[in-house]
């Protein structure tokens, strides 16, 4: 046609624009261009430059769709259309939507939108989470009677899907008269997204019922909802019907089985997928991150590093899982090499990386490390506690508060977790003026009380020994786990208050709150400090009735106990009967008791047993030695303290008298 010299007309122009398009033919589209306005065809037809628009569009040259719009006489609901899908599909969704208002502003019939148009501002709608518009879209689709067509209403589930609002997906799918898969696939997404595996499943079910069959795509994302489930026979049933229907050999589904696994902590069937599949860079991310979240710190690291020799990049959380195993097993050189990689491919900058970074190096004591990657990093809040939480793990809490202050100071905004951080270290230096100074902060700001606020403040007023602040805060508490409890209750025993502690416990069980080993921990020691001695019985006594097994702590406040008391025969026999080993705790116990009431014989034949437990332990030959000597058996005294030399080399030669 070019070579006769015969020009391309307003029906042509369209056509051949059009292939061009769908070709990505964009230079043969811009030759046109500069044609047809060399033959002035653009006011002639709105055709040729909606034509042009949707050329410019569809090849990801939105500068000059625009160009050719604003140079449009005439305008209509295509050029319209062309522009605002041109915007969405070239993830601008946000200029689309507000080229959609302005469309929808003009009011003329001829410039209103249709339904390929309402697809794209939905489309906007999803991408942005932008739910109100998407409801007004909603409101003009049904006034203007659009709404019973295929593509608005796939539309329309599409947008409340990504918005997540399931009430209002629900409905829409329900309005689908021909549900295809993809109306399926969005559906199921939705409430996979929030975990509701039995939902899913269901409405799986239904699907098979309206013979759709499914894709990778629909039985991954009922897989990736297993992976939120508690239900493992579930889950490996699913697996089992996806192996009959022959859809195991799916990539997407192989990966959505391994994550599934992963996510379930069934690291030994995780394992035999992984060994019998190609490795992509998902299938090693999912295996180290598993790994790392069931505590198998040596395999996580292990993997991370075969990944790193092999050459396979790492995605952000499977960094993160390894520096969290390295940090696990203190090994503070392999951490800093993966550290050094996170710097190499630009990762340190990544919040998450940093963070755990930063915890890492506090957990293995390294606060200069923690200290360079923290002032680099573009602070969030999660970052400030985990420095806090770093300093506290170093038992530095004085700069745990001060770096909580310069925070604040800075107009940094902390959350409860903050607050329930820097609470822990004003308890452990017992700084009462700076726990209160954070409880103000809170009342200040408004802050709810919730569950780990609340015990926080509780536990920090209780070591600092104001019990009538920590009473009032915990009768405060809408609601109490056994943590709150238990702090309460130690509050109390610490304080002296035996009691008190009792009587806690006394509402803990009217509460239908089941005590473990740290409530009975905490009961003990306040029998123990207080000469409880039948109510520590008693409560000793009633551990199994709530499945609570005595473990050495318990055995030695409960020594301690009758030991105080001059129950020697008693605490003996208890030594003797415990199911497990005797630790230093339990011996030195006993042996204080002992000393204490002056029975020498008990206390040698204690001492005896607990050399035999523990022969590098000195102390217990310490002590034997010097029982000997206090009934003038000199010569044993001297062979025990021989053979402590001999065992411990350690030797401490008492002074000898002349009187």
């Amino acid at each position: 046609m070019r070579c006769s010299d015969v020009l391309p007309d307003h029906f042509t122009v369209p056509m051949v624009a059009s292939s061009y398009a769908h070709l990505m033919m964009v230079q043969d589209g811009t030759s046109l261009h500069g044609l047809v306005s060399k033959c002035g065809l653009f006011g002639c037809n709105s055709a040729v430059g909606s034509s042009f628009v949707s050329l410019y569009s569809r090849c990801g040259l939105m500068r000059d769709a625009c160009l050719v719009f604003d140079e449009m006489l005439v305008r209509d609901v295509v050029a319209w259309t062309a522009l605002v899908v041109g915007f969405v599909h070239n993830g601008e969704s946000e200029k689309g939507l507000r080229c959609l208002r302005e469309m929808m502003l003009h009011g003329v019939d001829s410039e209103r939108p249709n339904s390929r148009t309402l697809e794209g501002g939905l489309l906007a709608c999803g991408d942005l989470g932008a739910l109100s518009e998407g409801r007004c879209l909603h409101g003009f689709v049904v006034k203007t009677g659009i709404g019973c067509e295929q593509v608005v209403q796939s539309s329309l589930l599409s947008m409340y899907c990504r918005c997540g609002v399931l009430q209002e997906a629900y409905q829409s799918f329900s309005e689908v008269i021909n549900k295809d898969l993809v109306s399926w696939t969005s559906i199921i997404g939705v409430y996979a997204r929030f975990g509701m595996v039995n939902e899913c499943v269901w409405l799986f079910w239904k699907m098979l019922e309206n013979q759709v069959d499914p894709d990778g795509i629909v039985l991954g994302c009922i897989l990736s909802a297993f992976g939120y489930s508690v239900n493992e026979y579930e889950a490996k049933a699913f697996h089992g019907f996806i192996i009959r229907r022959h859809y195991i050999h799916d990539d997407v589904v192989h990966n959505s089985l391994l994550f599934m696994y992963c996510k379930l902590g069934m690291l030994t069937l995780a394992e035999r997928l992984f060994n019998n599949c190609q490795h992509s860079p998902e299938c090693w991310n999912y295996m180290v991150n598993g790994y790392g979240r069931i505590g198998n710190n040596t395999k996580c690291v292990e993997l991370f590093r075969e990944m790193h020799y092999l050459g396979i990049d790492s995605e952000s959380t499977n960094i993160v899982s390894a520096i969290g195993s390295c940090a696990e097993l203190g090994q503070t050189n392999l951490g800093r090499s993966i550290h050094c990689n996170a710097v190499k491919g630009f990762m340190d900058a990544n919040v998450l990386v940093a963070n755990s970074l930063i915890q890492m190096y506090g957990k293995c004591g390294k606060m200069t490390y923690a200290w360079k990657v923290f002032k680099r990093l573009d602070k969030d809040v999660i970052s400030w506690n985990t420095m806090i939480s770093a300093h506290i793990h170093v038992k530095d809490y004085k700069e745990a508060t001060n770096l909580f202050n310069k925070m604040i100071n800075e107009g940094h905004k902390p959350n409860t977790a903050t607050f329930a951080i820097v609470l822990s270290a004003c308890s452990h230096i017992a700084s009462l003026e700076e726990g209160e100074r954070v409880h103000r902060y809170i009342n200040e700001r408004g802050f709810e009380l919730n569950l780990p606020l609340g015990t926080a403040l509780v536990d920090m007023y209780a070591k600092c020994g104001k019990l009538e602040k920590s009473r009032q805060v915990f009768d405060s508490m809408k609601e109490k786990d056994i943590v709150c409890w238990n702090a309460m209750i130690s509050g109390y025993g610490m304080n002296g208050y035996a009691e008190s502690a009792l009587d806690i416990f006394k509402h803990m069980e009217k509460s239908n709150v089941k005590p473990n080993g740290v409530t009975f921990l905490g009961l003990l020691s306040a029998c123990a400090h207080a000469g409880l001695v039948e109510e520590g019985k008693h409560l000793f006594a009633k551990m199994p009735c709530y499945s609570v097994e005595p473990n050495l702590k318990h055995h030695t406040c409960m020594i301690d106990i009758l030991g105080r008391s001059g129950n020697l025969q008693d605490a003996e026999a208890l030594v003797l009967s415990m199911p497990i080993h005797p630790d230093g705790g339990v011996w030195g116990a006993l042996l204080s008791a002992c000393k204490t009431y002056n029975q020498v014989e008990m206390g040698i034949r204690v001492a005896m047993y607990a050399i035999e437990s523990e022969p590098e332990n000195d102390g217990y030959y310490m002590m034997m030695a010097n029982m000997y000597s206090s009934i003038g058996r000199w010569e044993e005294a001297e062979n025990v303290r021989r053979t402590m030399k001999e065992r411990c080399s350690l030797g401490k030669k008492a002074g000898w008298s002349v009187l």
